[in-house]
């Protein structure tokens, strides 16, 4: 063969490689996504605002008066997000001004098709969070689900979203709301806090750090003069604007870099979150997370629901109720989840009535 067509050869040769490269990784893609049924549409009232942004026309996505939701976007938890954005728009009075903003990792294209399908007239849009921005800050934790980069992305939401957008609600995907977000979106903020949360005072603050941490008295005086109670990071209401001005970002990943040296905490990214805003937050009503449905690192755990009225469920902990229905082993409360699933073909669609 002469030296021109072997040439040639090669370079063909190299060329199918390459393109059968690419349809088994978009099969594989294809794969280990999860397909769902199209979501009914949702309406406004007819008291709701329209809401119409000079400089971007009809544009929900960078409005001031929408409701802002930011989640993170995944293929281990589609199915979740899914769930919670069917659960938000059932329950909500004004759905079609609600404007979505999800994080993702990789495979940002596909997650996005996925959204689309599911919701044709959802206003939302997907941000690239690369794993870089934070992997040299995570330390190992005590559950290595804890240590996946996206995890952190909820510390980076005000350089992630446009400056247009003042304040937002962050939700984790292993939850359903059950009342109108907008609720929880209003919750005011005062003069000076950053951020909302439901606050809980009974758990043993000091569990969640290191006897490191606390027999430094540098570092146990980082509490002093404030009431640090644990809050759970899943459902946040977060001034954007604040947390921009106060660059909290940069006082997060300060702490995180103490971690890395001295191991002051065990859990994943919560403890930064406590360690810079426990005791400057907004308490909210308790019935906007009640978390922990999960159980915890025990198999088959199940918990019940805390006492008082309920908006919001949230599955944290190491049990998840799709893992737990699709192996048979569901929790009583899981059954709560299940009509928000739009999973097909195994799970059927409750709401379409």
């Amino acid at each position: 063969m002469s030296k021109p067509q072997h040439f040639h050869f090669v370079l063909l040769f190299s060329t199918v490689v390459v393109a059968l490269a690419a349809i088994a990784n978009a099969n594989a893609a294809t794969s280990i996504t999860p397909r769902f049924k199209e979501a009914p549409s949702f309406y406004n009232s007819p008291d709701c605002p329209l809401i119409i942004d000079e400089n971007h026309g009809f544009s929900i996505l960078f409005s001031d008066q929408a409701v802002h939701v930011a989640m993170t976007l995944d293929t281990a938890y589609i199915r979740g997000t899914v769930a919670a954005i069917l659960s938000i728009l059932q329950h909500s009075s004004c759905p079609q001004n609600i404007a979505f903003h999800f994080v993702a990792s990789a495979d940002a294209s596909l997650l996005r098709a996925t959204i689309s399908s599911s919701f044709p007239h959802l206003n939302f849009l997907v941000y690239p969070f690369y794993d870089s921005s934070v992997s040299r800050l995570i330390s190992t934790s005590i559950r290595s689900a804890l240590d996946c980069p996206l995890n952190y992305a909820r510390s980076y939401l005000a350089n992630l979203l446009p400056s247009c957008v003042h304040r937002v609600v962050y939700l984790d995907s292993d939850l359903v709301l059950i009342d109108d977000i907008a609720k929880l979106a209003s919750t005011p903020l005062g003069d000076n806090s950053v951020l909302a949360a439901p606050e809980y005072c009974n758990a043993n603050f000091t569990s969640y750090f290191t006897s490191t941490f606390w027999s430094n008295t540098y570092f146990s005086l980082t509490f002093a003069n404030r009431k640090a109670c644990y809050f759970n990071t899943g459902v946040m209401v977060i001034d954007l604007d604040r947390w921009r001005e106060g660059d909290y970002t940069t006082k997060i990943e300060e702490w995180m870099e103490v971690q890395k040296r001295m191991r002051i905490y065990e859990l994943g990214s919560l403890p930064p979150f406590l360690l810079v805003f426990a005791g400057n937050i907004v308490p909210v009503d308790h019935r906007w997370n009640q978390h922990g449905l999960g159980g915890d690192n025990f198999i088959g755990l199940c918990r019940d629901l805390h006492h008082g009225p309920v908006s919001l469920l949230h599955w944290s902990g190491k049990g998840k109720p799709w893992a737990r229905l699709d192996a048979n082993r569901p929790c009583p409360l899981d059954a709560l989840w299940e009509p928000y699933d739009l999973l097909q073909p195994k799970t059927p669609f409750a709401l379409d009535s």
